[in-house]
């Protein structure tokens, strides 16, 4: 789960520091405690928080900075360094040669929206959807003899990312590709991609809540 800066409350205290250091830093801790007439040992959680947090910056010899954000830029800052190792879910997979009752039944005891469709090897070759698995219902085909790769989205028509990319991205693919999920790929020799991981809207959400929590 990640970890980052969160929109925290400051206490009155900790506005006093941000407020002293807008006005004259570069300013040391100990000026700063001089100024609320604390010990530094007093003060050193406070600065610790708000430095931590995104509001100050400390450079040795020099003192303390405001940075000059707000929280809701401290936030933003955090949700544009996420990367997509950090929110990604198991992926759920069937092989290619599985057949469209097959892969309804697993879409439905897994609880998910898209299936990664795997050949032997275990290479990517595919994606399928609710919206195709309704396509061959509707379409008269035999569910249980019909294999999922008649149905399926192909490759290299499929949209992945990788795990050092960030969530942003990831997001914005969903909303510019209007899918609901995306397979989290390692790219090998040949244009073969195995499966990571995936990620989709719910998981996003999840990640960006936890953000702002800071569970």
């Amino acid at each position: 789960m990640y970890k980052g800066v969160r929109a925290i409350e400051l206490n009155q205290r900790q506005e006093q520091i941000v407020q002293i250091v807008k006005s004259n830093g570069p300013i040391t801790g100990e000026k700063i405690a001089d100024r609320l007439n604390l010990t530094r040992a007093t003060l050193r959680p406070d600065l610790a928080i708000l430095t931590m947090a995104g509001y100050l910056d400390a450079r040795p010899r020099v003192g303390y900075f405001y940075t000059g954000k707000s929280s809701t830029q401290l936030l933003s800052d955090s949700i544009k360094k996420m990367t997509i190792k950090e929110s990604m879910a198991i992926p759920v997979v069937v092989e290619e040669d599985a057949s469209v009752y097959e892969a309804i039944c697993k879409m439905f005891l897994e609880d998910v929206g898209t299936l990664f469709v795997i050949n032997k090897e275990g290479y990517l070759t595919g994606v399928c959807s609710r919206k195709d698995l309704l396509r061959a219902a509707i379409g008269g085909q035999s569910l249980k003899d019909t294999p999922v790769s008649i149905n399926m989205s192909r490759m290299p028509n499929i949209t992945v990312c990788l795990e050092e990319d960030l969530l942003i991205y990831a997001a914005k693919l969903l909303i510019d590709k209007q899918i609901d999920a995306l397979p989290v790929v390692k790219k090998l020799k040949n244009n073969k991609m195995k499966v990571k991981g995936r990620i989709t809207k719910t998981t996003i959400t999840r990640a960006f809540v936890s953000l702002i929590e800071d569970e």
